[in-house]
């Protein structure tokens, strides 16, 4: 596998060029990014999944974009300084969308790990007979010491 030669800032066009490639994807994953975290809040989950399809490969591109402007950053400096600055701007308001959706992905995550937690110990607690004396489980047909059957969980909803 042979690796390609690594892009060289050589005169102000590259520069410009160079600079409005990696904004023009950070622009576009801000946007899948915002898509996914709209559908995850408003809990349309599957639409949220099918809308972050693209975002490893523009995540790639962007990362890539940003190590070839590291690598070329006193090519940037001397034939393009706004983009410099253009690029530091984006990034900023582009960390504070990365964040955001972190958060909803975080809170959609503890959510339904809690549904799932309630709804295993709602199944292990229908489990238990009810009468007089000790509670105490009733036989499992999976083994001794299991307090409940497998949970069972669909992905056709």
């Amino acid at each position: 596998m042979q690796r390609a030669e690594p892009l060289r800032v050589g005169d102000r066009v590259t520069a410009e060029a160079l600079v409005a490639g990696v904004l023009g994807n950070m622009v576009a994953l801000e946007a899948v990014l915002a898509e996914e975290a709209a559908y995850v809040r408003d809990g349309r989950l599957q639409e949220g999944v099918a809308a972050a399809e693209p975002k490893a490969a523009l995540a790639a591109a962007y990362m890539q974009g940003l190590e070839v402007a590291k690598a070329n950053a006193v090519a940037l400096k001397r034939f393009h300084p706004d983009g410099i600055e253009a690029l530091r701007t984006a990034h900023r308001r582009f960390t504070a969308a990365v964040e955001a959706n972190q958060t909803v992905l975080a809170s959609a995550k503890t959510v339904s790990e809690g549904l799932i937690k309630t709804l295993a110990e709602d199944i292990g607690r229908a489990q238990l007979p009810s009468g007089y004396g000790r509670q105490a489980p009733s036989p499992s047909p999976y083994g001794r010491g299991v307090r409940s059957g497998p949970l069972v969980l669909s992905r056709n909803l």
